[in-house]
């Protein structure tokens, strides 16, 4: 029995730090991804300026990702445009 607990202490002392060190990393991909604005400061005050009633509503409804997707291709010349 005493042969168990050595065994499971260093699976411990093995296992602990090899998890750390995931989180770690884990958590270092989530704080890049934070880091990078996505909006810029330009862009809220375009849309803020110049957003019609209906994008406005979709800001409300669905944030600024939906709604400056709807704004940008408002403004994107109709030749650029997707059918």
């Amino acid at each position: 029995m005493r042969d168990d607990g050595r065994v499971m202490t260093v699976f411990l002392v093995l296992l602990i730090p090899v998890l750390l060190m995931l989180f770690a990393l884990l958590m270092e991909g989530v704080e890049n991804r934070l880091r990078r604005p996505a909006v810029t400061e330009d862009e809220v005050e375009q849309f803020l300026d110049q957003a019609r009633p209906d994008e406005v509503n979709t800001f409300i409804r669905e944030g600024w990702g939906r709604a400056l997707s709807v704004f940008r291709l408002r403004r994107r010349p109709r030749n650029q445009r997707k059918p």
